[in-house]
């Protein structure tokens, strides 16, 4: 019989699950509100998936373009979101972005520089301005840095190498408050109890369900898996985003990213026939504010401010799209891929100086010279715009005491995220987090107590899958999940295609039921693929039957059956929620209308709101 008393057990009154920088964050804000606070990582601090955001973060300083301010990054935000975004999320981000950015820098981020000294700041996808806040390319590394250098000393625990297996709640499973997490040791294999008041979740997304993807192994969606578990409503999945610009070649490395600084810099997309093929692409929404000849784009490049921005620079959805319809076409590269060309355009010092990691990935990896030849790139799986449905303000979720912030959140971007929107929107809603979770402890009565029942329950579960004798190994399970979600849950869909990609999903369900990892829980990796396998199943399918729901393309969502943006569609998300009999349960629910004075600056022309003739009596 086991005894709960007897596994190791911590008490904090916050745990945030997740080190990457809204994990960070968060726990910063609420050791800054008094309360012992407890962070769990699956790896080393240090070595979260944040370092993946290479290009900067979005924050409208104005120190590169005095036009550019809160308003236009928030209308720049809807519109690449195709006005899915949650209203007051995307307000609240752009307002609070630059003073998150500024306090990086106290805490000691060294941004690279403009000739007045101020932070830098390059162009990126979507972005009206130069907006994109950064170091080199290497931005999210300093973020990183940043943040755990000063975390560290503000009296958080760190518990490293540590895996959440579920979200323990006093009423049991899918019932009551967040009382604590059970969690195991991937060194020991040791379970031990997380006692808290409230949790926060920070974990990411889940791209590790597909074939090819920037994502590290981490990402296997244990946040939307153990939210969904504990009773929480998911919302927006169906919108996963495909990178444009990953490796193609050689295969060992297909899928890492290739950031958008590239673009944002002066490189430009080619194809097999060396043609600028963007300027064919330029969808009727963004046409007035796109550059329509490559002359014109080259005078926005030497920095002629009545130009219009070059095409290679639309919102990621859309270059995506394009690099798909060009490899189809026949006009690809020799991999399958497009040309990017930065060589071309600017000289080999600048290219060193600014996009120092992507010369030497390219140089390492691929033996490709990118200050003399281009490079060959490709759409990559990088972000989930959809995730747990939260609170705007206070990013509580719709259980009594777990939070969300960062990718695993659902809200902010809609149906399709701005380039660089990524690292602000971490800092920004982990701060709100963090400050979500102090209120909420602050009005808590009495201190939730874990079920020992449920512990016992998801301790069972997980030494199950050692004591079996034969079952399905987890690296195949796994492998024939990538191969499925890339197959029937791409970049286009249709709908018999996620038909089959549902049922392919609950048969892997069903092998999963005997998944088996050979040895003891010392050292395990193959336990712990098994173990991450139930997160990325639920994941899979919970994208699946979001995408087959939603009948239209929008954003990074695209319906061949369904061409177009419906303006009867944008009315409604797509909410998730484990149902009373334990099967997944679906719901086209109406979405709140947006406040008159924020939809009609995400509405404007970009010269009434510069002008103040739409929004100026906005602060």
């Amino acid at each position: 019989m086991l005894d709960v008393s007897e596994i190791q057990t911590i008490d904090h009154d916050v745990m945030v699950i997740g080190a990457g920088g809204a994990g960070l964050r968060a726990a910063i804000e609420c050791s800054a509100q008094n309360l012992s606070t407890g962070v769990i990582s699956k790896s080393l601090l240090g070595k979260a998936h944040t370092v993946m955001a290479e290009g900067g973060m979005a924050a409208a300083m104005g120190n590169v373009d005095s036009r550019d301010n809160w308003k236009v990054h928030f209308r720049d935000t809807m519109r690449g979101g195709k006005f899915l975004n949650v209203w007051r999320m995307a307000e609240l981000h752009a307002q609070q972005a630059p003073e998150r950015v500024r306090e990086l820098e106290e805490w000691g981020a060294v941004f690279d520089r403009t000739k007045e000294g101020l932070i830098s700041q390059r162009n990126f996808g979507g972005h009206r301005y130069p907006r994109l806040a950064h170091v080199g390319d290497r931005t999210g590394l300093e973020l990183i840095r940043s943040l755990q250098d000063h975390g560290i000393h503000q009296g958080i625990s760190f518990h490293m190498e540590c895996t959440a297996l579920e979200l323990l709640l006093d009423g049991g499973p899918g019932s009551g408050k967040i009382a604590g997490v059970l969690a195991y040791w991937r060194e020991t294999g040791r379970f031990v109890l997380f006692r808290c008041k409230a949790v926060i979740m920070a974990t990411g997304g889940g791209g590790k369900a597909w074939s090819i993807t920037s994502n590290s192994w981490e990402y296997t969606g244990d946040g939307i898996a153990l939210a969904y578990d504990a009773g929480a409503e998911l919302m927006d999945l169906e919108f996963t985003q495909f990178h444009p610009t990953g490796m193609v070649w050689p295969p060992s490395v297909r899928g890492t990213l290739v950031t958008e600084g590239v673009r944002g810099d002066g490189g430009i997309l080619l194809n097999s026939e060396g043609k600028r093929f963007m300027f064919n692409y330029i969808s009727e929404r963004f046409a007035p504010e796109t550059a329509s000849s490559e002359e014109e784009a080259n005078r926005w490049l030497d920095g002629d401010k009545t130009a219009r921005r070059p095409p290679e620079l639309l919102t990621r959805d859309e270059v995506a799209r394009a690099i798909t319809a060009e490899v189809k076409a026949g006009r690809g590269s020799p991999h399958g891929g497009v040309f990017l060309d930065i060589a071309s355009r600017r000289p080999a010092d600048f290219i060193k100086r600014k996009l120092p990691s992507m010369y030497h990935q390219f140089k390492e990896l691929a033996e490709v010279d990118i200050t003399k030849e281009p490079m060959e790139v490709g759409p990559t799986l990088h972000y989930f715009m959809g995730g747990i449905r939260v609170d705007a303000d206070t990013q509580q979720t719709t259980v009594s005491g777990l939070f969300a912030c960062g990718e695993c959140a659902a809200g902010l971007h809609g149906a399709n995220r701005l380039g660089g929107n990524s690292l602000s929107d971490l800092i920004v809603f982990g701060k709100l987090a963090g400050a979500g979770a102090a209120a909420y402890i602050g009005g808590l009565g009495a201190t939730p107590k874990p079920v020992d029942d449920q512990v016992t329950g998801a301790i069972r579960r997980a030494t199950e899958i050692l004591k079996r004798e034969t079952g399905t190994n987890p690296y195949i399970l796994h492998e024939k999940l990538e191969q499925s979600m890339s197959k029937f849950v791409g970049i286009v869909r249709i709908k018999a295609e996620l038909e089959q990609g549902i049922e392919a999903v609950q048969a892997l369900q069903e092998e999963a039921k005997t998944i088996k990892a050979p040895g003891a829980s010392q050292y395990n990796p193959g336990w712990h693929e098994a173990l991450s396998m139930r997160s990325l199943l639920i994941t899979a399918e919970a994208v699946t039957r979001a995408a087959l729901m939603r009948e239209e393309s929008r954003g990074a969502h695209t319906r061949l059956d369904h061409p177009g943006e419906s303006p009867e569609w944008v009315k409604y998300n797509v909410i998730i929620k484990r149902g009373a009999d334990g099967a997944m349960a679906i719901e086209k629910r109406e979405r709140p209308p947006g406040p008159e004075h924020l939809v009609a600056m995400a509405n404007a022309k970009i010269e009434d709101l510069e002008s103040g003739k739409v929004g100026g009596e906005v602060v």
